[in-house]
């Protein structure tokens, strides 16, 4: 499990502006109620995203699944620490308004994750990709969406 510091870090050089964060990580179990309460799918989702755009200035929750992220992190031959921090990254990009709903705007935030992660001192996490047609299935399940 991340520290707090480890968070914090990941965190601060993804935010583009003054926010107010809470990250919580959860079991499976959790996981898979939020995604089917707020996103109606029926699993654990390794990260959600839940901004409160209502608030100033920025705020929102995000929530990591741990069981999930571990086993895509050994699946992928990843370090733990750095799938930690690259789908922290990519919650706190969503919270700032970013998405992967469409090519170009998926473009995008990939390029952010990549530049914040190398500046983090961690691999371009879509370096290794998978194929176009695999792709859309593996970065789908990044926080539970489908492109």
């Amino acid at each position: 499990m991340p520290s707090r510091s480890q968070f914090r870090r990941w965190v601060g050089k993804a935010l583009q502006r003054r926010a107010a964060v809470v990250i919580r990580v959860v079991d499976e179990r959790e996981a898979r109620a939020l995604n089917q309460r707020f996103r109606g799918r029926n699993y654990a989702t390794n990260v959600l995203t839940f901004p409160y755009p209502e608030l100033k200035p920025l705020a929102g929750d995000i929530v990591l699944c741990a069981p999930v992220v571990e086993r895509e992190a050994r699946e992928a031959g990843k370090p733990l620490m750095a799938h930690y921090a690259h789908l922290t990254i990519h919650g706190v990009l969503h919270l700032q308004g970013h998405d992967h709903q469409e090519d170009q705007a998926a473009a995008k935030m990939e390029g952010l994750e990549s530049r914040i992660m190398r500046a983090l001192g961690y691999a371009d996490p879509y370096a290794a990709r998978a194929p176009t047609h695999d792709r859309e299935r593996v970065h789908g399940e990044i926080d539970g969406r489908r492109r």
